[in-house]
Parts: C-alpha cells; sequence; structure tokens
C-alpha cells in the first residue's frame, strides 16, 4: 500500500487536473504539474510514506523531508519515462526527415543553446560586480550553462497531444535534442572554468574538455549498439505484442546502462540516459521496416508513465525558494535573459538557415521549457563544489526558473505551434474523447 497507493494518487490527480485545464484550453502537461504540486509536500503532502495526512483526520506520520524523500524514491520511474521520450525523439532523424533539415537543425542546435549561455553570462556575471559578497561569480558562470538545457518531455507532450503536424514541428525536436547534446558539453566546460575562481582550482584539460567530449561518444556509441542489437531482435519475433515487450526492454537496458561509470587513466566516463535512448530510436527506426508500428503501440503503453512523470515532477518542485529575495530577483534575471537568448538565437540562425518565416518567428518560443537535465545539472554543482552556498545558489536559482518554465512553457508551446499553422482547431476537434489528454 505504502508504494503503490502514493503512484494511484498520482494518476487519478494528474487525470482530474487534465479535465480541468483542457477546460482553461491549456495543455495537459499544465495540468498534470499543477497536480503535483496540490498533492506535493508543500500542499496536501499525499506523496508522504504512508496516507497518513492530518487534512483526512489521520496522524502523519512523517515530515516534509520525509515526503520528498518519498517523492525522490520513484526516481526510477522518472527515468524510465526520459528514456521513452528521448526513444520517441530518436524517431525524428529519420534519414529522409535529416536529408531536408538536418543541416538547418544542427545549425540552429548549436547556436540558440551558445546564444543562450552567453545572454545568461553577461547578465548575472554584472549581477556578481553589483553584489559580489551574495552573488559569487562561480554562480553565474554555471547557470549560464544551465540555460542552454531544454526539456524535451514537455515539448513532446505537448506536439502528441494536439497532433501537431508542420514544418515547425519538423524542426522542432532534432533542435531540442540536439541542444542536449551541446548543453551537456557547455556544462562541463563551464563547471571546469568555475571551479579555477574557487578554492576548487584542481581544474585540468580531462575535466573541461575530454570527459564531456567522451561523455557525448560514448553515449552515441552505446545507444547505436543497443539500437543494431534491437532491429536485428526484433526480426525474430512476429507478434506485435513481443515486437512491444522487447521495445520496453531494450529502453529499460538502455537506462540501466546509462547509469555505469568508469575510470580510465584518471578520465571519468559516463553516459548521458538522453543520448542513449535518442540513438537508440534513431537507429532502430532507420533499420527496422516496421518501426513506425511499433513506435505507435509503444507511444499508447507509455501514457499512464508520462502521467506519472509529470506529476511527481510537479511534486518536486520546491516553493521554498520563494523565502529568499535575492534568489527571486537573480532567478527572474535568469528567466528572462534565458528566455531572451533562446528566442533571438533561434530566430536569427533559423533566418540564417533560410528557414521558413514561421520557424524564425515562433521556433524560440518552443523552447521555454526546462526540466529534468536542468535539475540534474544544478545536482552536479552541489556535489562537485566545496563551498555550499555555490550549489546552493545554482539549486535554488533553477528550481525557481523550473517551476515557471514547466508551468507557462507548454502553454506557450501551444500558442506558438497553433500561431506556426501546425496545430488547428480542426485537429483538436478531431482529437475526441479519446485522445484529449
Amino acid at each position: 500500500m505504502e508504494t503503490l497507493m502514493p503512484i494511484s494518487i498520482t494518476l487519478v490527480s494528474g487525470l482530474l487536473l487534465s479535465r480541468l485545464v483542457k477546460k482553461l484550453k491549456l495543455p495537459a502537461v499544465t495540468g498534470y504539474l499543477i497536480a503535483g504540486i496540490l498533492i506535493g509536500p508543500y500542499c496536501l503532502g499525499l506523496l508522504g510514506d504512508a496516507i497518513n495526512v492530518s487534512w483526512l483526520g489521520f496522524q502523519h506520520k512523517g515530515i516534509e523531508g520525509d515526503i520528498i524523500n518519498t517523492v525522490s524514491a520513484y526516481t526510477i520511474l522518472c527515468d524510465v519515462a526520459l528514456g521513452f521520450i528521448a526513444f520517441a525523439i530518436g524517431d525524428e532523424f529519420r534519414i529522409s526527415s535529416l536529408k531536408k533539415i538536418g543541416k538547418q537543425a544542427t545549425v540552429i542546435g548549436i547556436f540558440q543553446a551558445l546564444v543562450a549561455t552567453v545572454v545568461v553570462d553577461a547578465a548575472l556575471i554584472g549581477i556578481h560586480f553589483l553584489m559580489p559578497d551574495k552573488f559569487p561569480i562561480e554562480a553565474a558562470i554555471i547557470l549560464g550553462a544551465v540555460a542552454t538545457a531544454t526539456a524535451p518531455a514537455a515539448t513532446l507532450m505537448v506536439v502528441r497531444q494536439y497532433k501537431a503536424k508542420g514544418k515547425l514541428t519538423d524542426i522542432l525536436l532534432p533542435v531540442v535534442a540536439i541542444d542536449d547534446a551541446v548543453g551537456l558539453v557547455v556544462f562541463a566546460i563551464s563547471l571546469g572554468i568555475a571551479k579555477s575562481f574557487g578554492s576548487d582550482s584542481g581544474i585540468s584539460f580531462a575535466s573541461a574538455i575530454v570527459e564531456p567530449a567522451l561523455e557525448v561518444v560514448c553515449s552515441i556509441l552505446l545507444g547505436f549498439i543497443l539500437g543494431v542489437l534491437f532491429s536485428l531482435a526484433e526480426k525474430y519475433f512476429k507478434s506485435n505484442s513481443k515486437r512491444l515487450t522487447l521495445s520496453i526492454t531494450f529502453v529499460f537496458v538502455a537506462v540501466a546502462l546509462s547509469k555505469l561509470k568508469f575510470e580510465v587513466a584518471g578520465v571519468h566516463i559516463g553516459f548521458s540516459s538522453l543520448l542513449v535512448c535518442m540513438m537508440l530510436g534513431t537507429v532502430f527506426c532507420n533499420m527496422c521496416d516496421f518501426s513506425d508500428e511499433i513506435m505507435g503501440k509503444t507511444d499508447k503503453w507509455t501514457a499512464p508513465l508520462f502521467v506519472i512523470f509529470f506529476v511527481l515532477s510537479g511534486a518536486e518542485l520546491e516553493f521554498s525558494v520563494f523565502k529568499d529575495p535575492i534568489i527571486i530577483a537573480i532567478g527572474a534575471i535568469y528567466i528572462l535573459t534565458r528566455a531572451l537568448g533562446k528566442y533571438y538565437g533561434a530566430g536569427w540562425s533559423a533566418r540564417f538557415m533560410k528557414c521558413d518565416d514561421n520557424i524564425v518567428k515562433y521556433l524560440g518560443i518552443t523552447l521555454f521549457p526546462q526540466a529534468g537535465v536542468a535539475l540534474g545539472m544544478s545536482a552536479i554543482v552541489a556535489n562537485e563544489f566545496a563551498d555550499a552556498s555555490v550549489g546552493s545558489i545554482v539549486r535554488n536559482i533553477t528550481l525557481f526558473a523550473v517551476l515557471v518554465y514547466e508551468l507557462v512553457g507548454p502553454m506557450l508551446t501551444k500558442i506558438a505551434l497553433t500561431k506556426a499553422g501546425d496545430i488547428t482547431p480542426r485537429t483538436v476537434i478531431n482529437l475526441g474523447e479519446e485522445d484529449d489528454d
């Protein structure tokens, strides 16, 4: 009961809030996040170590910290959900599509990420010189790198819910995937530079350049190998149920292997589950003749998993960050400058690559959502820095930004896709009750 009941509450609350936000014409993912906030530790506290909450007339069994830890205990579900999201994004890298938009997506994905980093770094380093005692330069540099990350989950959910189709949608998901790969490298380099300013001055070429590059290369290589094995194995099974089971198995394996870490000659080697699962999906979709059918069935199987993922994401958002006015002020500047960097970076590069006018106008808006990857980066900072204040500042500002971006981002993505013509009123009407999540 102590395990299954919180999951059941997660699903029920997500479904109920999705119906409510539908009346407000908001994306379902916004409803899931709000549901998580409501049942999380800062409101009703329904995800505790037992369903003994005072508002139901029972004695609460734990404290707020226990509830947060319990939410974190379901991290494995979130990791698997992100794996399937990355696997689905891999479907966007079919060779037939890349011949049309591959070069454009690559240039835009790299350029908009770097512009966001430069704009955020410039603004936050300026704040450091205004208040050096309260805002360390290490935090400013690292937050510029965190700004690169875009949340693929929220974007993918909006695209699926409204069956978005068009030039903007075609280039959006590849850009998001490339964005995360660039973000990993930029973050690792920025982290190394930031360490050189503080007491953790043991910066090395390996930690700043080699390790992030190896992570990207090794992740792509691992995903490629798994994708080849997956494609070959699928041919030995004829029934759809067994092929679906094999698909789920390989995503599980990819997520599990992504947790491995090695050290060779003093160089740390790790993997990114997003890149591994994305490459798994890419290879499978290009090698397997019936990949469309399998991907469609996998999407339906993962629907409840995605509900759990987003509700838990909402439950993990910490409202304690609002206690510090300095965090709120700097966080607001971070949110604004990152949005400007993403918007203009995507727009300028799209215009340079001679993309459609709607891509130039609206692509940047669809890149605002930020969640898991950014939070992961902030967690690494907390572990890497001996100065706890740097990790705390980066973590709190990132949490504040994620709270805003995850609640507002999906709605802005829907508006941008609608303005671009990728979501039409007729498409939304045709979804009916079956796909109204």
